[in-house]
C-alpha cells in the first residue's frame, strides 16, 4: 500500500472522532494547493486515502484537521491544527494519525 492515510482519536473519552474535516496541501506550491477535503467516518477514519496510492508521489504535503469546528470548546487551543511532512520515497505508505482534545493535539507516522 502507498499514499497518505489518517485517522482521528478523541482522547478525552478515548474514541475515534467522527466527522472532522481534514484537508491535503501540497506545500511546494505558492499558495498551497488543496489536493483533497473529506470528513472522518465513525471509526475515525477516512473512507478512501487522503492521497491515493496511483498519485502517491514525493513532496511536501499539509494535512489540516479542523478540530476546532468539532470540539466548539470556549477554552479550545486550537481551531485547525496543521501537520506537515515530507514523503521521500512515494513507494511506502504514509500513516499521519492525530490524536486531539479541546487543549491537546499529538500526530506520528504511524503503520
Amino acid at each position: 500500500m502507498t499514499g497518505i492515510t489518517t485517522h482521528v482519536l478523541n482522547i478525552t473519552n478515548g474514541r475515534p472522532l467522527a466527522g472532522l474535516q481534514v484537508d491535503l496541501y501540497d506545500v511546494a506550491t505558492n499558495p498551497p494547493t488543496r489536493m483533497n477535503t473529506t470528513r472522518t467516518n465513525a471509526d475515525g477514519r477516512t473512507d478512501a486515502p487522503m492521497l491515493a496510492g496511483k498519485d502517491a508521489r514525493t513532496g511536501h504535503f499539509e494535512l489540516r484537521f479542523h478540530v476546532g469546528d468539532h470540539f466548539k470548546a470556549s477554552d479550545g487551543l486550537s481551531d485547525v491544527v496543521p501537520v506537515r511532512f515530507s514523503i521521500f520515497d512515494a513507494k511506502q505508505h504514509y500513516h499521519v494519525p492525530m490524536l486531539c482534545a479541546p487543549w491537546f493535539f499529538s500526530t506520528y507516522r504511524g503503520s
